[in-house]
């Protein structure tokens, strides 16, 4: 189970990225995906309060936006 499971179920994503189950199950196996479809499910976490966190010498991560940054 991936870490976004514990916060959304595959059809929750899915719904609100404007997908398919099967590209979120796709993605969650690390299979590639097109650009566009990438930039959609990236928007649906966003909107969700999901905040990516780049490298910084360790791996890249995510992390609930902050409220104030989430309410811009």
């Amino acid at each position: 189970m991936s870490l976004l499971n514990i916060f959304w179920r595959v059809l929750d994503l899915a719904n609100a990225a404007k997908v398919s189950t099967q590209t979120i199950t796709r993605l969650e196996r690390g299979e590639e995906l097109r650009t566009a479809t990438l930039h959609k499910i990236k928007s649906a976490l966003d909107d969700a309060g999901i905040e990516f966190i780049p490298e910084n010498g360790d791996d890249v991560g995510v992390r609930f936006a902050r409220a104030s940054e989430h309410e811009k």
